[in-house]
């Protein structure tokens, strides 16, 4: 079968000019958001923290932190990317539009990722600006930022499907992701909690996440980075097979 080259470009460019609309809430807000994260915790709380495995505090959050805007981004953009067209009815358009299923999920989980990297890279920049951030692996670093870009795009995809209202559609970024990153070594080692919570923290997915972007950032991490980058490419697969299953059977899209 031919690759829509056409449909998939007008999909993918349509949301890359929401997000050019929306510069304000996609790219401001979140840069400003953790910028502040930077001087409340990097520079005022840092000062009062010793070093964490030879590295200054300040520099230690910096992949939690971007790790949480991955996520949080990755989800939002590609969640209310779908859940847009099924709110005002133009998801039928698409739906009889001579587009693949793959094709239509390729463009919005493409335009997510894409819009997630711009802001992390973003973020990166500007983190420069407050603590003194360098890396060890980039390739490591690339890999592992399209990997998780695009996984939770797709995961994000699959909330705006089964989302039907506003309110389900928020649920899971504020009330899960958010506290599993801030549960998860964002803002501190692992080495630092009692033995109890050590055990519980290990049953936290996002942990291994942090713990790989830091691996790539400083070589240092509490988990083989195989770990994270299989737990990833695992999510990713859930979601491929669950995304396809629900398109197939139209599930919430086309009752």
């Amino acid at each position: 079968m031919k690759f829509n080259y056409q449909g998939f470009r007008a999909i993918y460019l349509h949301e890359m000019d929401r997000f050019r609309r929306t510069l304000l809430q996609s790219l401001i807000s979140p840069v400003l958001s953790t910028s502040l994260y930077f001087i409340v915790f990097g520079s005022v709380i840092g000062s009062y923290v010793e070093n964490i495995d030879g590295i200054s505090y300040g520099s230690y959050i910096v992949p939690g932190l971007l790790m949480l805007t991955l996520l949080t981004q990755s989800i939002s953009n590609t969640s209310f990317g779908i859940f847009f067209p099924k709110f005002n009815g133009t998801i039928y358009e698409i739906l009889a539009a001579p587009i693949s299923t793959f094709e239509t999920v390729l463009a919005f989980v493409g335009a997510g990722a894409t819009k997630t990297l711009i802001v992390g890279i973003v973020i990166f920049i500007t983190s420069t600006f407050f603590v003194e951030v360098y890396v060890e692996k980039p390739f490591l670093l690339i890999l592992l930022l399209i990997l998780v870009a695009f996984t939770f795009a797709l995961f994000g995809f699959l909330i705006g499907l089964m989302s039907s209202n506003f309110e389900q559609l928020s649920v899971i970024p504020t009330l899960v992701i958010t506290p599993m990153v801030f549960l998860g070594g964002s803002l501190y080692s692992l080495d630092m909690l009692p033995p109890f919570w050590q055990t519980v923290t290990y049953f936290n997915p996002v942990v291994y996440l942090i713990n790989g972007l830091r691996f790539a950032f400083y070589g240092v991490s509490d988990f083989n980075i195989w770990i994270s980058i299989t737990s990833m490419i695992l999510f990713l697969i859930i979601c491929v097979v669950t995304v396809t299953l629900i398109l197939r059977k139209g599930y919430n899209i086309k009752s």
